[in-house]
């Protein structure tokens, strides 16, 4: 989405019209969920994607129609019967709904897009309330909300009442980088989508644990920080990917990182003593997530020495300890693929539980 985003700005600033097509909502099974986009230059050419298949085709199509007959938005919804999902190659059963829109100069979209990009490069988080369907006619599709954490807001939906709806909304989504569609009781329907900085991930302690926790998350595109006492586990030949490695005491080294709602932090340090230290400091912060890894009983000698020092209980309740989640992981690779994924559980609002069919589906299957 960063990429997208990054190229339309550079179409605006050189007032090159283009057109915006995101998925706003789904229903069911679909191959992709709200938030993904695809943005179409003039030439027809385009970034991103929207699952593939006839419906990107469709929505592609209806960019280039927009952009050739100086259209405005549009929103529209797709069934995936069988039909179609046979047709694709697809094992869906769900609806998507999409909202285009073109912009045509740099004052449509522009003061957006660089409140999205500077929150995105590491500055203030926010959020974008976009109205994608007006059936109650307040002749307001597409107006745009862009709102801070602050709760100050740029632009206007036209609708004080509306407005006031999402600030909350957005306020919230931003801090996380969520989406999320709202429907006014009048009908209006708003897509609220929040942007902040990619998330980042603190390693405190460069062991094979922590290692290959790095390799992992790398791939997933978490910006990495890595902090040790050693040398030898703190540098960039071990650690190349990561934004920066420090090598201090993990309390000083903490203090040098970066942290927002967007921040997981793992501790995995050498010993009982050090990650008595790094989970002190990270109680601190306001990091989403903190992981310690390690025993039952030495989790809880550790949170008891935090309890006695003052952290508060329910602070002491948020850290994941031990870390990870219980698929039986022995080495270092498996621990990692347990933490990550709990990690994305935090991120993404899962429940850790399987997702095979059920009861249900299994007596469907028997029926047909």
């Amino acid at each position: 989405m960063k990429k997208i985003i990054e190229e339309a700005l550079k179409l605006l600033e050189k007032q090159e019209p283009c057109v915006l097509a995101s998925v706003v909502r789904t229903k069911g099974s679909t191959p992709q969920k709200a938030g993904a986009k695809l943005l179409v230059r003039q030439d027809g050419s385009f970034v991103g994607t929207l699952g593939g298949g006839c419906v990107e085709g469709d929505i592609w199509y209806a960019a280039k129609e927009i952009l050739e007959n100086h259209g405005g938005p549009e929103f529209r919804d797709y069934y995936l019967d069988e039909e179609m999902a046979a047709r694709d190659g697809l094992v869906c059963g769900g609806t998507m709904y999409f909202f285009i829109e073109p912009f045509w100069s740099a004052d449509a979209y522009l003061p957006f897009a660089m409140e999205i990009n500077k929150a995105y490069q590491g500055g203030p988080a926010v959020a974008i309330a976009t109205v994608v369907n007006d059936p109650a006619e307040h002749k307001i599709q597409g107006t745009k909300l862009l709102i801070r954490e602050d709760g100050s807001t740029l632009g206007s939906l036209g609708v004080p009442e509306l407005e006031q709806l999402v600030v909350k909304v957005g306020r919230k989504l931003a801090a996380y980088g969520d989406n999320e569609h709202v429907q006014a009781q009048d009908g209006t329907e708003i897509y609220v989508e929040g942007f902040t900085s990619p998330p980042t991930l603190v390693v405190m302690g460069g062991g094979h644990v922590g290692k290959a926790v790095y390799t992992l998350a790398a791939t997933l595109g978490f910006r990495i920080y890595i902090v040790d006492d050693r040398p030898e586990f703190a540098n960039k030949e071990r650690f190349p990917e990561a934004v920066q490695t420090i090598e201090e005491d993990f309390a000083v080294g903490l203090e040098k990182v970066p942290i927002n709602s967007n921040t997981y932090i793992l501790v995995a340090t050498r010993g009982h003593r050090y990650d008595d230290m790094a989970v002190e400091a990270a109680v601190k912060t306001s990091a989403r997530y903190i992981g310690l890894l390690g025993s039952k009983r030495k989790n809880i000698l550790i949170c008891k020495d935090l309890l006695e020092q003052g952290v508060p209980l329910g602070r002491l309740k948020e850290i994941r300890a031990p870390v990870g989640l219980n698929i039986g992981a022995v080495t270092p690779e498996e621990l990692a693929v347990s933490i990550i994924a709990e990690i994305i559980m935090c991120r993404r609002g899962g429940d850790g539980t399987p997702l095979k069919m059920d009861e249900k589906y299994m007596s469907n299957i028997i029926q047909k």
